[in-house]
């Protein structure tokens, strides 16, 4: 007989050894309930969606699937949710996932009737048995369902397992979730739906495959109608908003999905596919810029020109308001091609760069005056758009007039490596070549670069200046940083510091008071003075061969950058950038906000005293002259060359000197005096100018008389052209003399061929090969030019 004390033992032993393996099966089956669920219920692909600032649509992209599936959305509007949860599941909030109920009534419902006939399933059922794509609906997979739902119900919160249900229900065809259905079916976001349009969408995921709009009418709006007086009798919505449900239409098809900024979209989908993308682009001024591109599109394509971007920018927070990055034109013109981003030829439209790089350099003055004369470097021979010259021109005005000759002068003498520097601080990425690469053509559009990359230089210019009049006279380290298209992100300007990132504020500041002064365009061909009211500094550009117009312009506030042509790169007549671009660019600045015009920098600048005729720091003999602040840089440069101080008769007739006049009788005068080529097209130009007088004929010792070649250039090729009638054209010399009245003699090859006094002009047939042209004045002074001619 066993000890009482050795049975008790075993007992326990046993016991424990029991619950031991209780605790096992517990443990496991716990673990396996906690996994059953997956992480991520839904694993379909989604549409790329983008939505403005203000979360409003802007375009989608349909899913990889093909499906309209929109990303899933936390939100769930309150009339929806009412809806649903009256229509499938009114105990949402009560059950843990299940309801036993609705469970019992559907079996013995389903039984009776061998078949199935009701569901009974809840929505956090129904959410799992979304999950579980292509399940076959039996009584097994029911209780998978049902426990998996309650694992759901300890997952997540009552409002996630709806936007779970409103995300991913199908609401028949191709359209999945609420969202996609809300746009696709009444064109409007879920939130401003009313109740008869939510009850529509509750009533569609019961049977989608059967009854969706479009098919099954009857049925639906029975369906909808049933649930709209259910709200009613639950004192959910009160009888005259019953009866105006009842009277709202059902939708008969599908609408197309807003495409407001299709290139964007694309933009967004290179990085963020699949995704909701909250944009920076404000909806109306997106609205309003893609009416102006439309309208002057059916203007330019009667010219065949089928193409055109514009860009707005916000200068303060370098936030993209409105991207165009196409017209609405055909497949066959490229409509889906992305222009703000492509390398296209410039143009004009880096010479405010140049200019402001003179200033800051301390080059020239703002009002400095440039030669403006036929020019040719070595075989390039740059031209001005009419084909004119003025002879001298302030470098304002030839930046306002967009001259390209004076451009290239001043390019030349700045130095093209030294600018090429400059621009690739403005960091162009498609500035790929060195200096050497683009030559001198590099100022007239021998580059190439894009919209954004542009607008965002003009944005970092702006925003230069406005940090500057705003932090009491600092800089920042990462003024020239990217711009951004999405709300979320902000732009770090860097460090406050007192060193210019690029260019100082005074010489960007005296860059737009240029540009501020061109005139605008109004129609094709008219000219007049902008609207004082909205101060704009602007710029065109046209590149060679009329295959690309721009115009940019900004205020204190914005950036507009607009580019036309044909994405193939097809050049057209009339494709110059004031007639085409710069329209569009002031339609869009007409819908912006005014803005004032910028605080003119005091600290970066300094008054002086300015030759009112040359834009010279005034000299000794200036007599004509004004205050004016420039940039500080601008301190160095040499006083006014061109006014010197002559000697005169009584008369003014004739200079003198001391062999033909009595020092007491002369009349010391300060006279402008400008070089002879510059001189001879300067003053067609201005008629008040004053040539400087001869010598009078009794004066000794003076010869001071220059003349210069105006045609053929220094070491020019020659083609002479044939007319009509198979005879060889002349070639016409053309001669600059500072007295116009002198003989002037001419020789090729030392052979004499005659001589012109007045209008220095020679006509004459050279032969092929090398010639030398000489000219011999009358006083001695002689000139020669190199030429070569070919066939």
């Amino acid at each position: 007989m066993k000890p009482v004390r050795s049975l008790t033992m075993n007992k326990i032993l046993t016991y424990i050894k029991h619950h031991k393996f209780k605790a096992a099966v517990i443990f496991i089956v716990l673990l396996l309930y906690y996994l059953c669920l997956p992480k991520q219920l839904f694993k379909d692909p989604t549409a790329t969606v983008i939505t403005s600032a203000n979360n409003e649509l802007l375009g989608a992209m349909i899913a990889k699937d093909g499906q309209w599936r929109f990303p899933q959305n936390d939100t769930v509007p309150e009339k929806f949710k009412i809806c649903i949860l009256q229509f499938e599941d009114a105990h949402f909030y009560q059950h843990p996932g299940f309801n036993p109920v609705s469970i019992f009534k559907a079996l013995k419902e389903n039984l009776s009737s061998d078949g199935v006939k009701r569901g009974g399933s809840t929505i956090t059922q129904q959410v799992i048995r979304l999950s579980r794509k292509g399940q076959s609906r039996t009584y097994f997979e029911k209780i998978k369902e049902l426990i998996l739902a309650t694992r759901l119900e300890f997952r997540a919160s009552k409002e996630k397992i709806l936007s779970y249900y409103a995300s991913n229900a199908p609401f028949g065809g191709n359209v999945v979730g609420l969202d996609a259905a809300s746009w696709r079916y009444f064109n409007r976001d879920a939130t401003q739906l009313s109740w008869a349009e939510s009850a529509t969408l509750a009533v569609l995921p019961n049977a989608p495959s059967l009854i969706y709009p479009g098919k099954n009418q009857e049925r639906l709006l029975e369906k909808r109608n049933r649930l709209l007086e259910k709200l009613m009798q639950e004192e959910i919505i009160d009888t005259l908003t019953y009866q105006l449900s009842i009277a709202e239409l059902l939708p008969q098809k599908p609408y197309e999905l807003p495409q407001i900024a299709p290139h964007l979209l694309q933009k967004v989908a290179t990085t963020h596919f699949g995704k909701r993308v909250q944009t920076s682009i404000r909806k109306p001024i997106q609205e309003q810029v893609n009416r102006i591109v439309y309208n002057h599109y059916n203007n330019l394509k009667q010219n065949e020109i089928y193409n055109a971007a514009v860009l707005v920018l916000d200068v303060k927070t370098r936030k993209v308001l409105a991207y165009v990055g196409n017209t609405p034109t055909d497949k066959a013109h490229e409509k889906d091609v992305d222009v703000i981003d492509k390398p296209r030829s410039t143009g004009s439209i880096l010479k405010p760069f140049l200019y402001a790089a003179m200033l800051d350099a301390g080059d020239i003055l703002p009002n400095t005056l440039v030669a403006d004369v036929p020019t040719q470097f070595g075989s390039y021979n740059p031209e001005n758009f009419n084909k004119q010259y003025d002879g001298a021109v302030p470098a304002s005005r030839a930046l306002s007039r967009s001259l390209n000759v004076p451009s290239v002068r001043m390019l030349q003498e700045f130095g093209l490596d030294r600018f090429h520097h400059y621009l690739k601080a403005l960091q162009l990425k498609d500035l790929t070549y060195n200096a050497n690469h683009y030559g001198l053509t590099l100022i007239l559009g021998g580059a190439e670069s894009n919209l954004w990359d542009l607008c965002k230089s003009y944005a970092a210019l702006s925003s230069t200046l406005n940090h500057f009049n705003e932090t009491s006279s600092e800089y920042y380290t990462n003024e020239f940083s990217e711009p951004t298209f999405l709300a979320s992100e902000t732009i770090d300007f860097g460090k406050k510091t007192s060193e210019k990132t690029l260019f100082d504020a005074a010489s960007i500041y005296l860059t737009y008071e240029s540009l501020k002064e061109v005139n605008r365009p109004e129609g094709n061909e008219n000219w007049e003075f902008y609207d004082s009211s909205k101060q704009i500094a602007w710029k065109t550009g046209t590149s060679f061969g009329f295959r690309d117009a721009w115009a940019i312009g900004t205020t204190k506030d914005y950036v507009v950058g607009v580019w036309v042509g044909n994405a193939d790169g097809e050049g057209r007549p009339g494709l110059v950038g004031v007639q085409t671009a710069a329209p569009i660019l002031f339609d869009v600045f007409d819908i912006l906000p005014n803005s004032d015009w910028f605080t003119k920098p005091f600290d970066e600048m300094q008054e002086v005293d300015i030759c009112v005729q040359s834009g010279y720091r005034a000299g000794p003999n200036c007599d004509h002259r004004v205050q004016k602040f420039i940039q500080r840089s601008g301190l160095k440069t040499e006083p006014c060359p061109f006014h010197i101080l002559v000697h005169l008769d009584r008369n003014e007739q004739f200079q003198v000197n001391s062999s033909c006049e009595d020092l007491n009788a002369m009349i010391h005068k300060s006279w402008f005096v400008l070089p002879p080529l510059m001189e001879y097209y300067y003053k067609a130009q201005n008629p008040f100018y004053k040539a400087l007088p001869p010598f009078r004929e009794d004066c000794l010792g003076e010869n001071a008389t220059v003349m210069e070649f105006i045609y053929p250039k220094e070491n020019n090729t020659i083609f002479l052209p044939k007319d009509f009638d198979g005879q060889t054209n002349d070639l016409i010399l053309k001669v600059a003399h500072s007295k116009p009245a002198t003989l002037v003699f001419w020789y090729l090859d030392e052979r004499y061929l005659g001589s012109t006094k007045d209008i220095h002009e020679f006509a004459m047939q050279p032969k092929q090969g090398k010639h030398v042209i000489t000219i011999v004045d009358e006083f001695g002074n002689e000139s020669k030019r190199w030429i070569q001619i070919s066939e």
